[in-house]
């Protein structure tokens, strides 16, 4: 995501309580490889997830999405599937972290959570804080970033941005 790019993408949606386990099972976290994550992506819930997902697509999903370990592997594999974003009604406090560290864009909208439908095409705005319905045609609000994490976001997570910062 780059600064003022607007995010859009088909939705997929999953439940409340996804856990990181269910995002990238333990048995495939012998890498760090994106690509290689992706290809199990959601395999705990959805094994043919990865092989019929769109780069750019959506992840809607209930609470607590994220949930359980603290692994970073679960964003990194989202990511590698190509995902773009996850909006969810909460989620795990950890994987809110790490998915902003390693740059996955994720927005905290109950309405959406509620109001999206499995294949509904989203506009999402993470400046204004918008996210549009183009299928339903609805819209949501969710609470920007900071400016300071927006910009680790924009920049591709933590560690391109204190590299930007380091002018390296």
């Amino acid at each position: 995501m780059s600064r003022n790019e607007s995010i859009e993408g088909n939705v997929w949606t999953f439940g409340d309580h996804v856990d990181t386990d269910v995002i990238i099972p333990v048995r495939f976290c012998n890498t760090y490889l994106v690509e290689e994550l992706g290809l199990h992506a959601m395999a705990g819930t959805d094994p043919d997830f990865a092989g019929r997902i769109s780069k750019g697509d959506v992840i809607v999903a209930g609470m607590n999405f994220g949930c359980g370990s603290s692994r970073e592997t679960a964003p990194l594999a989202l990511m590698g599937a190509g995902v773009a974003a996850v909006i969810a009604a909460s989620f795990g406090r950890i994987f809110f972290r790490n998915s902003l560290n390693v740059g996955l864009p994720i927005f905290e909208s109950p309405e959406a959570a509620r109001g999206c439908a499995a294949g509904d095409r989203l506009l999402i705005s993470p400046r204004e804080g918008r996210i549009r319905n183009a299928t339903q045609k609805t819209a949501y609000a969710f609470a920007p970033y900071p400016e300071k994490l927006l910009e680790i976001v924009e920049c591709g997570g933590l560690v391109p941005y204190v590299r930007k910062r380091l002018g390296r």
